[in-house]
């Protein structure tokens, strides 16, 4: 399929709002991607980070996850290194090993954005979590052999369960 001209439609601080042909989409802005972390502790507990969206104005229930080479001095950041900064600062875990499980569209119809999963282990608790600055992040670490009725429970109170968690639990679970 031969390309259609692009043009850059507006560029915040984030993103750029961009029209290539009829279609119309966002880039990330200084960014390579993002990275999405399936951590599970020695204890067989799933790591999941609730917080405030705005965009669906409702509190989520998510995988640990962020931005890979959006931080200052960070532009040849990996995606292990960008997992393991961002488990950190969400969760307070740290971890040396990262194994990919793959990687694709995040919502391919909106952005252009690609999303690599990966699996962190070998996890140590160094702090509490919580987030940088603007984040207000509730750290959950759920038992495997209940995530599934606790991740019900928390739809039922209102919170939105981001289906990217089911997709952590299908590949851990391919791997038990």
């Amino acid at each position: 399929m031969k390309a259609s001209p692009k043009t850059t439609l507006h560029t915040g601080k984030y993103l750029a709002f961009v029209k290539e042909g009829r279609w119309e989409y966002v880039n990330r802005v200084g960014a390579t991607g993002a990275v999405i972390i399936v951590a599970v502790t020695g204890e067989q507990k799933l790591l999941l980070v609730e917080q405030y969206r705005i965009p669906v104005h409702a509190a989520t229930i998510e995988l640990p996850a962020g931005i890979v080479g959006d931080g200052p001095g960070a532009p040849g950041e990996t995606v292990a290194d960008a997992a393991k900064r961002e488990l950190l600062e969400e969760t307070g875990y740290a971890t040396e090993t990262i194994e990919t499980l793959m990687a694709g569209p995040a919502s391919s119809g909106l952005t252009s954005e690609i999303v690599t999963l990966v699996r962190a282990t070998d996890l140590r608790r160094v702090h509490g979590g919580g987030g940088t600055g603007h984040e207000n992040i509730t750290v959950h670490e759920v038992a495997l052999s209940e995530v599934r009725d606790w991740l019900g429970a928390k739809a039922g109170e209102g919170l939105l369960v981001e289906p990217k968690v089911y997709a952590g639990l299908y590949f851990i679970g391919k791997n038990q």
